[in-house]
């Protein structure tokens, strides 16, 4: 009997013989970080859309901001949005105050709707200011 097997012996012993991968297959967690990547695409526009209000237009450039906001809606029958709680507008200030638990350099956006009396807009904003409130804006549509 020979000290080495011969090479036609490995053959058949390694037929027999379970071969082991040990690298990890990537595929399925691709395919599921695609499809999550997709469902995100599509509703993250959904997600910012808010209350409906018609905004006026305005050629301003867009402002990019790094915190959440706080939004101010003011729809066309007068009615005082918060995020997306309706809330009265003597409220409003000490709701403002709670939730931005007294940082003055929050910033607040006011969505007033296009058909709204112009001095509601300003009487909303004014009280914002004149709780402390720093960064104030009006958010509108780009022109078309």
């Amino acid at each position: 009997m020979p000290l080495h097997p011969s090479p036609l012996s490995s053959l058949v012993r390694s037929k027999r013989r379970k071969v082991f991968i040990d690298a990890i297959n990537v595929t399925p967690f691709i395919d599921v970080m695609l499809v999550l990547l997709v469902v995100f695409m599509v509703t993250a526009p959904l997600l910012s859309v808010g209350l409906e209000v018609e905004l006026p237009q305005s050629d301003a450039k867009p402002l990019h901001s790094q915190e959440e906001p706080l939004i101010v809606t003011i729809r066309h029958d007068g009615a005082i949005f918060l995020q997306e709680k309706q809330i009265k507008e003597s409220k409003l200030i000490d709701k403002l105050a709670s939730i931005s638990a007294g940082n003055p350099n929050i910033t607040i956006y006011i969505r007033g709707d296009r058909r709204l009396r112009y001095s509601k807009v300003l009487r909303v904003m004014g009280r914002i200011s004149r709780a402390g409130f720093e960064r104030v804006s009006l958010v509108t549509d780009p022109l078309r």
